[in-house]
């Protein structure tokens, strides 16, 4: 597009263009964006010295404007002193060029800068399509992660008879707490630092030390003894160990981060009675503070050799009871807010069971 107030201008500039581009020859600035609203140019000449809108208005507009901002503005003026030309390449301009111009000084200027946006273009393609690969390698990589950690964690569910489901069901239960966690406000300061693409589904290795427990222990129809309470209370600090030589043995291991802290914290209690290392309050993580209420909700409402099913409605005042004692005060409250959701949990997973009890 060449705009140009001067019309013998317009059509010597169009002449010397036309046999090597279409050339939109445009006689103000406020055509030039009613033009804008039809065409997209490749390029635009603009002469600075026009009425009502000259050549820095039209390109601080055209620069201000998200769709026309990439557009290559050369500016054709008569003014020779280095202060205008120095102003229009600050406002945007790539190039300068004083009127009365030569065709082949003007055409040689405008293939170099076509040449150049070209090979911009090209090189913003190149890049959309690198990262589009990265995006999709990165996507492999986290879905073969995520396979890998369920894969485990099936593993220890397999072996412990009386936790079906309950990998899944705790990740659910997380989810929601960390969600309206997160809608608060609440410990905003540590949780803007979670990579959540690793948090959820990290949890699910939370038990992953119950694979070393002895299945006469682990699969016992009827109370432990303390002898073998002691044995299951191992679990988590052989968890923290297992997913620590997984890490030592891989160049990337960020999803292991949370992974080992869910490990090592879910059985720790507000008080500090807890296991294995009896911390109490906030000096328990938070994502073993988060897990702990998933962890009891789902053990109070899933069925067990030695105990029926509970109620969620039940299982809803034991967590609320065991506030400032087994659990974190805080959270304990963003619990009851999302607490039905909780139940909808435990009651579409009771109702399975029901049912194949019923066919069995």
């Amino acid at each position: 597009m060449l705009v140009d107030d001067n019309l013998a201008n317009l059509t010597a500039g169009k002449n010397m263009m036309k046999e090597q581009y279409e050339v939109f020859a445009i006689p103000s600035a406020a055509k030039l964006f009613e033009f804008l609203n039809h065409v997209m140019p490749d390029l635009i000449l603009l002469d600075i010295e026009m009425p009502e809108m000259n050549g820095y208005e039209a390109i601080k507009r055209l620069k201000g404007d998200a769709r026309y901002a990439d557009i290559p503005v050369i500016f054709l003026t008569a003014k020779t002193d280095e202060g205008s030309e120095l102003e229009g390449l600050e406002l945007g301009a790539i190039d300068y060029v004083i009127k009365p111009f030569s065709a082949p000084l003007l055409l040689k200027r405008i293939e170099n800068h076509m040449l150049m946006s070209e090979q911009k273009n090209d090189l913003r393609e190149f890049n959309d399509n690198l990262q589009e690969a990265v995006d999709r390698k990165t996507a492999q990589v986290m879905e073969l992660q995520n396979a890998v950690l369920s894969t485990v964690a099936e593993m220890v569910e397999f072996r412990d008879e009386n936790t079906g489901g309950h990998v899944d069901r705790t990740q659910r239960y997380l989810q929601l707490l960390l969600e309206r966690t997160m809608e608060k406000g609440a410990h905003s300061d540590e949780i803007r630092d979670w990579d959540l693409a690793f948090l959820l589904p990290s949890a699910q290795l939370h038990d992953v030390g119950k694979i070393a427990i002895s299945d006469a222990i682990l699969n016992k129809p009827g109370k432990l003894t303390d002898e073998e309470f002691e044995i299951i209370k191992e679990h988590p600090a052989i968890g923290v160990n297992a997913i620590k030589r997984i890490g030592e043995n891989a160049s990337e291991h960020d999803f292991l981060v949370h992974a080992e802290i869910f490990a090592g914290s879910h059985h720790e209690k507000w008080d500090g009675s807890g296991y294995p290392h009896g911390l109490k309050g906030n000096d328990i993580p938070l994502q073993g503070r988060l897990m702990a209420i998933a962890d009891v909700y789902d053990a109070l409402i899933s069925l067990r050799p030695y105990k029926k099913p509970m109620a969620p409605e039940k299982a809803r005042e034991i967590i609320k009871e065991g506030s400032g004692s087994h659990f974190d005060p805080a959270l304990v409250d963003i619990f009851l807010e999302v607490e039905s959701e909780f139940a909808a949990i435990a009651r579409e997973y009771q109702a399975q069971y029901v049912l194949r009890e019923d066919m069995e």
